[in-house]
Parts: C-alpha cells; structure tokens; sequence
C-alpha cells in the first residue's frame, strides 16, 4: 500500500529518499538538545536540507552528550569522595579544599597549627614513651604506628615521622594529600615513613583493626558528623592499650566570642568559615563519649594561643582549647569477673 502523506514527511525527515512523497511548502523543524540547568542548544533544520546535514547534528548531539556524561562522572566522583562517609561533612571538605595551597605557609592562615606543634608534638611523644621502656633517644617513637586521622598538609604528621614513628596520614581532601606527598618528597627519610591516603576514617576499618598504636585527632573532632560514629572507628583501628589523642575546642561562650567572632570574623586568624560553634564538644561530653566506648580518660589539659606572639602554652583553663589522651582497654580488662559458684 501507499503510504500516508505523514509517514512520507517521516521518512523524509530521516534523510530517506522517496519517489512517492509530495512535494510541500517548505518548513522549519526546530530541534532541542536539554541539558538540565544548562543552556538549551536550538538546531533548525530544513527537512529537504536535513539529510546533507543529518552527519553533523548527529556529532553536535554527541557532543553535548558527552560533555553531560562528564559533568555527571564528576559529580559522582565528587559525591563519592564524602558520601560514603557517616563522618565527613561535604562542606567542610569544599572549605579545606579552598585552603589546601596554604598548608605550608608558616606565615598565613594556618600558622596557628604551625605553632601548636610546640605542644602536640610532646604531649603525644611524652604520653606514649610512659609506656615504652626500651627506646632510642634520637628516634623516640621507633618501632610505633600512627595514625594521623585528617593530616591535612601533614603539619603534625611529618614531626611524628621525625621521632621515629611510621606514621599513615589520612585525608578526604585529595588537594591536601598532594600537598602533603609533595612536601614529604624533599625528605627521604619521611618519604620511607609516612604513608598518605585519601580517605575517611571508616574506609580504613577493614584493613586496620587494631593497627594502630596511636591514633591522632588533632583539630579534627569539631569538623566532623557523628562524633560517636567517629569515636568508635578511632577504638577500631587501636591495639588495645593504644592511644587516642586529641586536640579541639571547647564549647563555652568564651569559645564563640574569641574563637569565631573574634579570631574568624575580626582578626582574621583563623579563615572566615572554619569553624561552626555548634560542633564544639566540651570535656565532659567527649569523655561521655569516649568512656562507653572503650576508652577511658588519662588527661585534659587546657591550652591557650596569643595572637599577639603566636605561640600557645598550657594551662589549666580548658575553656577555650583542650588536648586530651585516652587509652583503649586492653584485652584482659574487657574479661568479666566470673561468677562465684
């Protein structure tokens, strides 16, 4: 049978030759390429010119198709870097990303962190030789396994490879692992004793429990999701009678005037953003948190920072910033008592 003067502009329109199509006025067909929030791309084609033309429209829509694919590969890498993750907050990984190239300038935003290493690099050092017995003066830590959980540039990790230690610093934020791989390469001793990975804590679980002699949280807990999630992966990846230290800050209205509106908002030490007063934990509530959760408490120490000399020291005020060490039980003191017959 014949077909229908529909089908005829059909097959026209696909480029198909046709001796039994009428012939008709000429018109425009008009073709749209959607590309979500994107600009729309208009196409008008003249059915009779469409054929001749039908190669290139073809590689236009490629094109436009393409650049979609890559827009959402990137998107779900994006995703993937945090969304895996019960801990890592996507935003604070976008703020540390806009930091990543200061990491080193001990003149710029994180000088503060430069200079906390004063007191970190001993008090983590001190607590951890209480129980070793046998170790070299000139590489105290020799022989430990550290974890440095959000390392950043590698500010502390790299004072920690230097006592000794074999140190694996652990980041989500791809841009301050490079960093930290560069700054480690002028180095070949570092470069043989920390490892750096792009990673949350959790991905770590499965090939590292009860890895670590140490694990360090230093000005990472008031960043984080689910402090407790984050608490009980840190008791993971312990040797039981291993370390937890920690450095963070308080969450008193002494912390909010002086460690946001004053340091972030006023002098601009610390970046516009770093912080947000509703993640600060106090003393207290860490303890309670870290007590059901197999770590008991050794020490709280309060420490204080002078922007005006740029050094910290330690005191016995604990409402502004605090460092504290807690022990993971070891196996014999998770026994019950038996009972009596």
């Amino acid at each position: 049978g014949r077909l229908s003067s529909r089908g005829v502009r059909f097959l026209e329109t696909l480029g198909f030759a046709c001796p039994s199509a009428v012939a008709e006025p000429p018109r425009v067909t008009s073709w749209t390429a959607f590309s979500g929030n994107q600009l729309t791309r208009n196409l008008q084609i003249k059915p009779w010119e469409f054929s001749g033309h039908r190669t290139m429209w073809l590689r236009s829509y490629r094109i436009t198709f393409s650049c979609l694919t890559r827009l959402k590969t990137y998107r779900s890498s994006w995703k993937k870097l945090y969304s895996t993750s019960q801990t890592v907050d996507s935003k604070e990984v976008k703020t540390f990303q806009a930091l990543a190239h200061s990491w080193w300038d001990e003149q710029g935003k994180f000088a503060p962190l430069h200079s906390m290493n004063d007191l970190r690099v001993p008090f983590i050092r001190d607590n951890l030789l209480k129980t070793s017995t046998n170790h070299d003066p000139g590489k105290p830590l020799s022989g430990m396994k550290i974890l440095d959980v959000g390392c950043g540039g590698g500010l502390l990790t790299e004072p920690l490879g230097r006592l000794g230690a074999s140190v694996v610093g652990i980041d989500p934020v791809a841009e301050n692992i490079k960093i930290a791989q560069h700054h480690k390469s002028f180095d070949p001793v570092l470069d043989k004793r920390i490892q750096y990975r792009v990673c949350s804590l959790e991905e770590t679980l499965n090939e590292n429990a009860e890895c670590f002699d140490a694990v360090v949280a230093s000005e990472v807990v008031e960043h984080v999701n689910n402090l407790e999630m984050f608490i009980q992966c840190c008791y993971q990846v312990l040797k039981p009678g291993g370390s937890l230290f920690i450095t963070t800050v308080n969450k008193t209205q002494l912390s909010y005037v002086l460690g946001i509106v004053f340091s972030e908002q006023i002098a601009g030490i610390v970046p516009k953003g770093t912080h947000t007063w509703e993640k600060f934990v106090s003393p207290e509530k860490l303890e309670s948190i870290l007590e059901p959760n197999g770590l008991s408490v050794e020490t709280v120490a309060g420490m204080v920072y002078n922007p005006f000399s740029g050094y910290w020291h330690w005191t016995e005020n604990t409402s502004l910033n605090y460092a504290a060490h807690a022990v993971r039980a070891r196996a014999q003191e998770h026994l019950e008592p038996a009972e009596s017959a």
